[in-house]
């Protein structure tokens, strides 16, 4: 019962939201939940640290990136089935099918281009 406290508790963000429904079909790098979120590096690595406390993503590092993902299975059935139920509902909302349009533009970017455009020199 305390992972799935702790899962709730991490899906009561936007943006942890708005990050899991980009994760829902793919790996991505941290660069591409900045420029999808549009917040500092700083603050979606926050965001993400939560969501991997509540073993709702998993991450991984290769060189200079960091990618995350939602896990393949998870350990508890109870989180994963609420997952779903959000990530579904989010599917199904207008807004998130907008984002769309906007995450398809951002995955096609480099991610040398996010990263010098998100560097602060």
């Amino acid at each position: 019962m305390k992972d799935l406290v702790k899962a709730t508790k991490a899906l009561a963000d936007e943006n942890r939201l708005r990050a899991l429904w980009m994760l829902q079909e793919r790996e991505v790098c941290v660069c591409q939940i900045v420029e999808f979120l549009n917040l500092a590096p700083s603050t979606v690595s926050k965001h993400m640290t939560v969501l991997k406390n509540a073993a709702l993503v998993e991450a991984r590092k290769e060189g200079r990136w960091m990618y995350y993902r939602i896990p393949e299975t998870f350990e508890d059935s109870e989180i994963a089935q609420v997952l779903g139920a959000v990530l579904d509902a989010m599917n199904k909302s207008k807004s998130y099918m907008e984002d769309t349009k906007r995450l398809k533009k951002i995955l096609k970017c480099s991610k040398e281009e996010l990263c010098k455009k998100q560097s602060p020199n």
